[in-house]
């Protein structure tokens, strides 16, 4: 019996993109107009907690290098598919060794911080700004698709205005307040104090270069730290001195950089003392593309993430 789920998502796609061809000895791998773009759908249930898991082969995978391949998202009641590129993640597959079912497992995490997708023995990765139909065309069509060349400062704008946008207040040091982008996003407020929480390690929270703030409980709830040019080991090490004084806060951490580094975010999470910490599994990478993305989409009226662990 066919997934409606699947047939849905096929009959949408050809309204906006004309009639795909299915390619052979797949049910899974489709091709978009004159080879513009192959996508490998994935499909999940709704697990309890709205978990999603997926399995991604590896025959499959193979078959979208060389090619503006797209891993397609879908479960049951969303209502915007997540299309990831695979080029962004080709790396990440080919350092890992898929299960005996010749398989790579992932699964999607609907948070506060943003849609994360776990690959198992590799990390988190935040996808939020390839969520909706918006985002397809772009990736089918990426000549449409523009992204500006971005500083530090102007990062630490976007993913401010994303927190401010979610209803936290937002923490910047203060020697970073004047290089902020105002053209880029709304103006929003900077808290002119740490949370009191984090008065324990002030020396290190000082210097992280976005902190989300919950208003009710002036509690920390996203860190950021942009490795625009510095090493991504030094933001792991700041964020686990946080984390170990604070294991029971529900913290999120995230690492923005350019999408060349994803490679190295992935194998500094792994590192032993970051696996026995805890903080593998809590921390995300974020590229510019997706700051940038994510911040459109909120500017747009997307969701932007809810909380649903």
């Amino acid at each position: 019996m066919p997934n409606p789920v699947k047939s849905a998502f096929l009959v949408e796609m050809t309204r906006r993109f004309g009639v795909l061809r299915k390619l052979e000895k797949s049910e899974s791998l489709y091709e978009v107009g004159e080879g513009r773009a192959r996508l490998y759908l994935r499909y999940s249930k709704k697990h309890p907690r709205n978990r999603t898991f997926f399995g991604l082969r590896r025959v499959d995978l193979q078959a979208l290098e060389g090619h503006n391949g797209i891993v397609c998202f879908l479960s049951d009641g969303e209502e915007e598919p997540l299309f990831v590129p695979f080029s962004d993640f080709e790396e990440v597959f080919a350092a890992l060794t898929p299960g005996s079912d010749g398989q790579y497992k992932a699964q999607l995490y609907e948070q506060e911080s943003g849609t994360e997708l776990y690959i198992a023995k590799a990390g988190r990765f935040n996808v939020e700004s390839y969520l909706g139909w918006s985002s397809i065309a772009g990736l089918v069509e990426p000549e449409h698709s523009t992204l500006p060349l971005l500083s530090h400062a102007q990062v630490q704008t976007l993913l401010g205005g994303i927190g401010a946008a979610k209803g936290f207040d937002i923490w910047i040091p203060s020697a970073d307040r004047s290089k902020l982008d105002w053209d880029l996003t709304p103006p929003f407020g900077l808290c002119r104090t740490l949370p009191p929480s984090l008065r324990p390690v002030e020396e290190v929270a000082e210097g992280i270069d976005v902190i989300w703030v919950d208003r009710a409980s002036a509690s920390p709830a996203a860190l950021y730290e942009v490795e625009h040019s510095t090493w991504i080991y030094s933001g792991l090490l700041r964020f686990n001195d946080v984390h170990l004084l604070f294991p029971n806060l529900s913290l999120r951490f995230g690492i923005v950089a350019d999408d060349a580094r994803r490679s190295t975010f992935v194998r500094q999470v792994n590192r032993p003392t970051f696996a026995a910490s805890g903080l593998r599994e809590l921390c995300t990478f974020l590229e510019y593309r997706n700051v940038y993305g994510w911040h459109t989409r909120m500017r747009q009226g997307g969701t932007g993430g809810q909380a649903t662990q």
